[in-house]
C-alpha cells in the first residue's frame, strides 16, 4: 500500500513539475493539474497507514512511560527509606564515638591497674569488647547499605534517563501522527464537497463488500464457535463498539485505535492484553489463519502495526484508521502477519 501510494505521489509531483515548467517564451504557464479522487485516495491511504504505525509506537511509548514512572517512584522511595536507615545508624555510631572521646580513651591496661576491683573491671571489659564487636558489625552493615544505596541511585538515574528518552519519543510520535493527519486533511481539502462525499460513500460501500455481509459472504470455514467463554465475551464487547470513531491513543469506551479496541474488548472478558499490536502478537498461541476462531487476534503487515479481532466467516472487526469507524472487514483485505489465540 505504501509503495503504490509513494509511486502515486511521485507521479503527481512529476506531472505538476512538467506542467509548471516554462514553455515557449511569453506563453502563459499551464495551471497545475487537479489531483484526481484516485490520486487523493492513494496518498491519503498511505498517510493514514503511516499515522497508524506511529500510533502504535505512541501507544507503546505511553505504556512504557507509565511503567517507568512507577518504577522510578518506587526506587526513589526505597532510596529515601534506605538513606534514613543509614543516617540513623551513623548517628548511633557517632554517639558511641563521642562518649568514648569524653571518657578520655584511657588505655585498658591502665584502667585495670587503677581499678579497686579488678574482677569487676574484667567483667566490664568483657562487656566493652562485646560492644566493640557490635560496633564493628554495625560499621560493616552501614558500609554494605551505603554500597546498596549507591547501586540503587545508579539504577534510579538510569530509569530517569530512560523516562526522559521515552518522553521525547512520545512527543516525536505525536508530532508525526499530527503531521500525517494534517497532510491527509489538506489533501482531502483539495477535493470538492461532492467528491469527498463520494469517497466516503465508496469507502463505506467497499467495507461492506469486503466484509462479505449478506448472501455474498465468503467464509474461511463454517462459522466456528469461539475458543471459550472469554473469547465469546471479547467478541461481544468488540461488536458493541461498532460505529465508534477511530482516535489515536484511544482505548474506549467511546473511541479506539486498532490495538485499543482489541485490548478493551479482551479486558471486558477479564484478560489484560499488551497495549500495542506488536505486543499483542506475542500474547498467545499462534494458529493458522484457516483455523481462526472468533476472538482470535489477527495481526497485519510486516511490522505488525495493525490488529483486528476475528469474528468468524472470514471477517474481522477492527478500528481501521483515522476518519473511519469501527467496522467489519474481510480478514484477507490486508496482508496477515499472524493469528493469535489468547
Amino acid at each position: 500500500m505504501l509503495t503504490t501510494a509513494a509511486a502515486g505521489a511521485l507521479a503527481l509531483s512529476a506531472a505538476a513539475a512538467a506542467q509548471a515548467a516554462p514553455g515557449t517564451p511569453g506563453a502563459p504557464a499551464a495551471p497545475p493539474r487537479q489531483p484526481s479522487e484516485q490520486d487523493v485516495r492513494q496518498q491519503v491511504d498511505a498517510l493514514y497507514a503511516q499515522a497508524e504505525a506511529a500510533t502504535e509506537r505512541y501507544d507503546g511509548a505511553r505504556e512504557r512511560l507509565r511503567t517507568l514512572r512507577t518504577e522510578a517512584a518506587d526506587l526513589q522511595d526505597r532510596l529515601a527509606r534506605g538513606q534514613d536507615a543509614v543516617n540513623r545508624m551513623l548517628g548511633d555510631l557517632g554517639q558511641v564515638a563521642g562518649a568514648e572521646y569524653r571518657s578520655g580513651g584511657i588505655d585498658p591496661g591502665v584502667q585495670l591497674m587503677l581499678s579497686s576491683d579488678p574482677a569487676h573491671y574484667l567483667d566490664g571489659a568483657t562487656v566493652v569488647d562485646r560492644l566493640a564487636a557490635q560496633q564493628a558489625d554495625a560499621l560493616r552493615e552501614v558500609t554494605a547499605r551505603q554500597r546498596a544505596l549507591a547501586q540503587q541511585r545508579a539504577e534510579a538515574d538510569a530509569r530517569l534517563a530512560e523516562l526522559e528518552r521515552v518522553r521525547s519519543s512520545l512527543a516525536r510520535d505525536k508530532r508525526q501522527i499530527q503531521d500525517r493527519l494534517g497532510r491527509a486533511r489538506a489533501l482531502l481539502g483539495t477535493l470538492s464537497a461532492a467528491q469527498r462525499a463520494r469517497l466516503a460513500a465508496d469507502d463505506a460501500r467497499g467495507a461492506e463488500l469486503r466484509a462479505g455481509r449478506g448472501a455474498g459472504r465468503t467464509a474461511l470455514a463454517a462459522l466456528p464457535a469461539p475458543a471459550d467463554n472469554r473469547a465469546a465475551a471479547a467478541v461481544a464487547a468488540a461488536t458493541s463498539a461498532l460505529g465508534s470513531p477511530y482516535f489515536f491513543g484511544a482505548a474506549g469506551p467511546h473511541a479506539f485505535d486498532c490495538s485499543g479496541l482489541t485490548s478493551w474488548a479482551w479486558a471486558k472478558a477479564g484478560v489484560a492484553l499488551p497495549r500495542t499490536s506488536q505486543g499483542q502478537a506475542g500474547a498467545g498461541r499462534r494458529v493458522p489463519l484457516a483455523d481462526a476462531r472468533p476472538g482470535d487476534l489477527v495481526i497485519y503487515y510486516g511490522d505488525m502495526h495493525h490488529v483486528g479481532m476475528y469474528v468468524g466467516g472470514g471477517t474481522i472487526i477492527h478500528a481501521p484508521y483515522p476518519g473511519a469507524r469501527v467496522r467489519y472487514e474481510r480478514v484477507d483485505t490486508m496482508p496477515v502477519a499472524a493469528v493469535v489465540r489468547v
